[in-house]
Protein backbone atom coordinates (compact mmCIF):
# COMPACT_ATOMS: atom_id res chain seq x y z
CA UNK A 1 0.00 0.00 0.00
CA UNK A 2 1.24 3.37 -0.85
CA UNK A 3 0.77 6.49 1.15
CA UNK A 4 -1.73 9.42 -0.15
CA UNK A 5 0.91 11.45 -0.47
CA UNK A 6 4.61 12.44 -0.07
CA UNK A 7 3.77 15.62 1.62
CA UNK A 8 4.06 15.29 5.52
CA UNK A 9 1.37 15.38 7.75
CA UNK A 10 0.39 17.89 10.82
CA UNK A 11 -0.30 16.29 13.92
CA UNK A 12 -1.57 18.06 17.04
CA UNK A 13 -0.79 16.24 20.10
CA UNK A 14 -2.83 17.79 22.97
CA UNK A 15 -1.04 15.82 26.31
CA UNK A 16 -0.17 17.26 29.57
CA UNK A 17 1.96 14.26 30.77
CA UNK A 18 5.50 15.21 29.91
CA UNK A 19 6.29 11.23 29.66
CA UNK A 20 2.98 10.54 27.48
CA UNK A 21 4.60 13.23 25.27
CA UNK A 22 8.02 11.90 25.26
CA UNK A 23 6.37 8.41 24.40
CA UNK A 24 4.81 10.03 21.54
CA UNK A 25 7.72 12.10 20.40
CA UNK A 26 9.82 8.45 20.36
CA UNK A 27 7.12 6.60 18.71
CA UNK A 28 7.69 9.07 15.80
CA UNK A 29 11.07 8.80 16.06
CA UNK A 30 11.31 5.16 15.99
CA UNK A 31 8.89 4.66 13.12
CA UNK A 32 10.77 7.16 10.90
CA UNK A 33 6.97 9.05 10.67
CA UNK A 34 7.89 12.79 8.48
CA UNK A 35 4.75 13.65 9.97
CA UNK A 36 5.50 17.10 12.01
CA UNK A 37 4.02 16.93 15.80
CA UNK A 38 2.81 19.68 17.06
CA UNK A 39 2.32 19.67 21.33
CA UNK A 40 -0.01 21.49 23.71
CA UNK A 41 -0.79 20.71 27.03
CA UNK A 42 -4.03 21.92 27.99
CA UNK A 43 -7.06 22.10 26.39
CA UNK A 44 -6.84 26.44 26.32
CA UNK A 45 -4.11 25.70 25.08
CA UNK A 46 -5.62 23.51 22.01
CA UNK A 47 -8.41 25.63 21.28
CA UNK A 48 -5.76 28.30 20.95
CA UNK A 49 -4.14 26.16 18.38
CA UNK A 50 -7.13 25.53 16.44
CA UNK A 51 -8.21 28.73 16.63
CA UNK A 52 -5.19 30.42 15.70
CA UNK A 53 -5.38 32.59 18.55
CA UNK A 54 -2.56 34.61 20.51
CA UNK A 55 0.94 32.59 19.81
CA UNK A 56 -0.59 30.07 18.07
CA UNK A 57 -1.67 32.95 15.56
CA UNK A 58 0.73 31.09 13.06
CA UNK A 59 0.16 27.43 13.93
CA UNK A 60 -1.02 24.92 10.68
CA UNK A 61 -4.51 23.61 10.40
CA UNK A 62 -3.43 19.76 11.77
CA UNK A 63 -4.53 16.90 9.92
CA UNK A 64 -5.01 14.85 12.91
CA UNK A 65 -5.40 15.48 16.24
CA UNK A 66 -4.30 12.81 19.21
CA UNK A 67 -5.89 14.24 22.02
CA UNK A 68 -6.20 13.26 25.38
CA UNK A 69 -9.22 13.54 27.60
CA UNK A 70 -8.18 14.77 31.15
CA UNK A 71 -6.61 17.78 30.42
CA UNK A 72 -6.16 21.10 32.49
CA UNK A 73 -8.21 24.10 31.95
CA UNK A 74 -10.21 22.37 29.14
CA UNK A 75 -10.67 18.73 29.73
CA UNK A 76 -10.32 16.66 25.92
CA UNK A 77 -14.39 16.22 26.09
CA UNK A 78 -15.05 19.81 25.71
CA UNK A 79 -11.79 19.94 23.40
CA UNK A 80 -13.52 17.52 21.35
CA UNK A 81 -16.83 19.04 21.36
CA UNK A 82 -15.52 22.44 20.32
CA UNK A 83 -13.77 20.73 17.36
CA UNK A 84 -16.51 18.74 16.24
CA UNK A 85 -19.20 21.44 16.70
CA UNK A 86 -17.17 24.05 14.86
CA UNK A 87 -17.54 23.85 10.55
CA UNK A 88 -14.07 24.63 9.89
CA UNK A 89 -12.70 21.88 11.89
CA UNK A 90 -15.44 19.01 12.41
CA UNK A 91 -13.57 17.50 9.22
CA UNK A 92 -10.28 17.38 11.17
CA UNK A 93 -9.74 13.64 12.21
CA UNK A 94 -9.82 13.25 15.96
CA UNK A 95 -8.22 10.00 18.08
CA UNK A 96 -9.00 10.36 21.44
CA UNK A 97 -5.70 8.82 23.18
CA UNK A 98 -6.13 8.46 26.94
CA UNK A 99 -5.44 6.14 29.90
CA UNK A 100 -9.20 5.83 30.53
CA UNK A 101 -10.65 3.02 29.66
CA UNK A 102 -14.39 3.35 31.15
CA UNK A 103 -16.94 2.74 29.40
CA UNK A 104 -18.34 6.33 30.36
CA UNK A 105 -15.46 7.81 28.35
CA UNK A 106 -15.39 5.74 25.33
CA UNK A 107 -19.46 6.31 24.69
CA UNK A 108 -19.12 9.89 25.05
CA UNK A 109 -16.28 10.54 23.28
CA UNK A 110 -17.98 8.51 20.41
CA UNK A 111 -20.98 10.77 20.81
CA UNK A 112 -19.13 13.60 20.44
CA UNK A 113 -17.71 12.22 17.21
CA UNK A 114 -14.49 10.94 17.69
CA UNK A 115 -13.10 9.16 14.66
CA UNK A 116 -11.35 6.32 17.12
CA UNK A 117 -11.12 6.01 20.83
CA UNK A 118 -7.41 4.56 21.86
CA UNK A 119 -6.48 3.58 25.43
CA UNK A 120 -2.64 3.93 25.88
CA UNK A 121 -0.71 1.34 26.96
CA UNK A 122 1.56 1.66 30.03
CA UNK A 123 4.36 -0.32 27.94
CA UNK A 124 6.83 1.69 26.42
CA UNK A 125 6.64 -0.75 23.01
CA UNK A 126 3.22 -1.29 23.14
CA UNK A 127 2.72 2.21 23.77
CA UNK A 128 5.11 2.66 20.48
CA UNK A 129 3.38 -0.31 18.52
CA UNK A 130 -0.15 1.66 19.08
CA UNK A 131 1.20 5.49 17.61
CA UNK A 132 2.33 3.68 14.73
CA UNK A 133 -1.11 1.69 14.15
CA UNK A 134 -2.53 5.28 14.31
CA UNK A 135 -0.24 6.53 12.44
CA UNK A 136 -0.56 4.07 9.70
CA UNK A 137 -4.31 4.20 9.70
CA UNK A 138 -4.65 7.59 9.27
CA UNK A 139 -2.05 8.84 6.90
CA UNK A 140 -1.33 5.71 4.88
CA UNK A 141 -4.80 3.66 5.01
CA UNK A 142 -7.73 6.55 5.37
CA UNK A 143 -7.96 9.59 2.63
CA UNK A 144 -7.52 13.02 4.76
CA UNK A 145 -9.77 15.82 3.84
CA UNK A 146 -7.55 17.95 1.74
CA UNK A 147 -6.37 21.15 3.78
CA UNK A 148 -7.97 24.60 2.82
CA UNK A 149 -5.96 26.76 5.35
Amino acid sequence: MTSRSAAPVDVLLVEDDPGDELMTREAFEDNKIGNTLHVVRDGEEALDFLFRRGRHADAPRPDLILLDLNLPKYDGRQVLERIKSDPDLTDIPVVVLTTSAAEEDILRSYKLHANAYVTKPVDLDQFIAAVRQIDDFFVQVVRLPRRNG
